[in-house]
């Protein structure tokens, strides 16, 4: 499927403000990518897709787990809201002809986050944090910052306030949200060590 197909299908599935937050942060992914000589048309179709299934009412987004037959993690059962990102790569596959599985792989974790991410991985997950369109956070100015000269720095500020939220929320907190935390701040004090 071509570009203005995808976003053409996606202002007809998605509410205004979530079609404008899709394209920011195709195009904050795509910007990434330009500065971490990472694939820019990947990136940007990652930023497209990542949203695909945010719009879905809780009864479809469970016919899609039954459909595409996904595990279910505790949290996800606690907020249904956190299949999207798993959904969303089915429906990037399965309606926009997608294959590639690094752009799938950065849609699944976008969301979370998880160990190790790729690059793509990386970007997308910073991207849908910083896009422009997004409410000011706490931190957004350095985050923003970070996130062109420092990926992860920006990730450890991003978990970190993400962690905090959903604290204070009394939200379940999910596994690989957790795993990115630790993952991410050993790689910190790794990279600082050297």
């Amino acid at each position: 499927m071509e570009i203005n197909e995808m976003k053409k299908r996606l202002k007809e599935d998605l509410t205004k403000k979530r079609y404008e937050h899709t394209l920011g942060v195709a195009y904050t992914a795509a910007s990434l990518a330009m500065c971490y000589k990472e694939d820019v048309h990947k990136a940007l179709l990652a930023g497209l897709l990542h949203d695909s299934a945010k719009c879905l009412s809780d009864k479809d987004k469970l016919k899609c787990v039954k459909k595409y037959k996904l595990s279910v993690t505790k949290a996800e059962k606690d907020n249904l809201e956190l299949l999207h990102a798993k959904i969303g790569a089915c429906f990037a596959e399965d309606i926009y002809d997608v294959h590639d599985e690094e752009i799938l792989s950065a849609i699944r974790c976008h969301t979370t986050g998880k160990a190790n991410m790729s690059a793509l991985d990386e970007i997308l997950f910073i991207a849908d944090y910083i896009e422009p369109n997004r409410k000011e956070l706490p931190g957004m100015d350095e985050i923003r910052y970070l996130a062109f000269h420092n990926r992860t720095d920006c990730i450890v500020m991003i978990i970190e306030n993400t962690l905090k939220y959903l604290e204070g929320k009394k939200s379940l907190i999910d596994d690989s949200s957790k795993d990115t935390y630790d993952y991410y701040m050993k790689k910190q004090e790794s990279e600082r060590s050297e």
